[in-house]
């Protein structure tokens, strides 16, 4: 992503603001998931506070999911109108937190690019220049999720676009997410998603 004075990696859980008029270049991977809103104005805090990537709270980041579930579900052009409102308080009463530190973006950009390897907490330490222990406390700070908990989410992600928009065969997918057992990626999948994968977009 390239805007303003930003260029560089966007990571799950960061929002860019791109102003009226404003220049901007960005390149996506195929399975990645992001929502694009386009608003007539900025909420206040956004627009005051001179930041062009932060992070987002949770609960935005939850209500984000659950838009993305009720778009797929129906069209419903009164509903659609309460989410858009409801999404807009939402960022109004966001505090523009800051970017996420130099050393978990390090480890969250590795931990991306490696999902179909094994990662171990104190191999993304390492990557990170902190002890396990410094590690896992600032990582939760920043992103309110444990390490596990984070990597699981990409995995499931990842595994749901390649469901999705590819024919790939469910081990295939299982690999690429990290998973060289198949029945622990389908339990975990249903787990996570609340159907097996062979039921998934198929």
């Amino acid at each position: 992503m390239e805007v303003a004075t930003f260029k560089g990696k966007v990571m799950p859980g960061e929002c860019v603001a791109v102003k009226a008029g404003e220049v901007h270049y960005f390149a996506a991977e195929t399975e990645a998931k992001f929502v694009v809103a386009d608003l007539e104005r900025l909420p206040e805090p956004i627009m005051t506070s001179g930041t062009v990537v932060f992070s987002i709270t949770s609960p935005l980041l939850r209500y984000l999911s659950f838009i993305e579930e009720q778009l797929k579900y129906q069209v419903n052009t009164d509903i659609e109108k309460l989410m858009y409102d409801t999404f807009y308080a939402l960022m109004c009463a966001q505090q523009v937190l800051k970017q996420f530190d130099h050393r978990i973006r390090n480890a969250m950009e590795y931990i991306d690019a490696h999902l179909s390897q094994p990662l171990s907490n104190t191999q993304l330490a390492t990557i990170a220049y902190l002890s396990p222990t410094q590690f896992k406390k600032v990582f939760k700070q920043q992103t309110n999720l444990t390490v596990t908990q984070y990597i699981t989410k990409l995995r499931m992600e990842k595994a749901q676009a390649l469901l999705l928009h590819t024919d790939y065969p469910i081990q295939i997918v299982a690999e690429t997410v990290g998973y060289t057992n198949l029945t622990a990626f389908s339990r975990r999948f249903s787990q996570y998603v609340g159907l097996p994968p062979s039921k998934y977009a198929r």
